[in-house]
Order: C-alpha cells, then sequence, then structure tokens
C-alpha cells in the first residue's frame, strides 16, 4: 500500500519513489533508466509525485491520466469511466439496443 506523503511535495530515496509506485524498488530504478523523471541531489534520488503521474500517463499511451492509488483515494469514479471507455471501443461507440421484433 502506498504511502501517504502529506506536506512533503518531493520523494527522496528509490525506497519512497518505489512506495509510491506501488513497485520494487529495482522497478523503480528501471523506470528511471528508461526516462521516468528522477533528478540526483547529492546522495539523493529525488522524484515529484506530479512529474511521476505526468509520466506515467505519457508511457500507458491513453490519453486519459494515469493516478497512484494512495490510502485516500477513491477508485470507484476512475474504474467507471475506465469501463465505459472499454465498452465503447467494444461497440465502435454504438449505444447497445436490445433485439427488435420484426412483423411480417
Amino acid at each position: 500500500m502506498p504511502k501517504k506523503n502529506p506536506g512533503n511535495t518531493r520523494l527522496k530515496s528509490w525506497k519512497e519513489i518505489a512506495t509510491f509506485l506501488g513497485q520494487p524498488v529495482a522497478i523503480a530504478q528501471r523506470w528511471a533508466r528508461s526516462g521516468m523523471p528522477v533528478t540526483r541531489e547529492g546522495r539523493y534520488t529525488v522524484a515529484v509525485p506530479d512529474e511521476l503521474n505526468a509520466w506515467l500517463t505519457r508511457e500507458s499511451g491513453s490519453n486519459q491520466p494515469v493516478h497512484i492509488a494512495t490510502d485516500n483515494a477513491d477508485l470507484s469514479a476512475d474504474l467507471k469511466h475506465a469501463l465505459s471507455d472499454l465498452r465503447k471501443q467494444r461497440t465502435g461507440g454504438r449505444k447497445r439496443v436490445g433485439k427488435q421484433n420484426k412483423v411480417e
């Protein structure tokens, strides 16, 4: 479960970055080598949560924002929106209509 980051706008270690992402440290480090926005400040590796979210959105190939789930996040609205988009993709944007009885 990702940690809350109250009042601190920066993540100051690989462990904090990985916890924010919900991934192991090795995955966070691999993503950094692939272009994830992190910087070095002395002996610390630092990342800004908003920049990480923006990078994840770009990397996902989606036009919808990607959010990291936190303890206080309400994911139901995002889930409903994603399911709605998926249904639209499957039906080609058409609304589904029940069978109509033809009279001949």
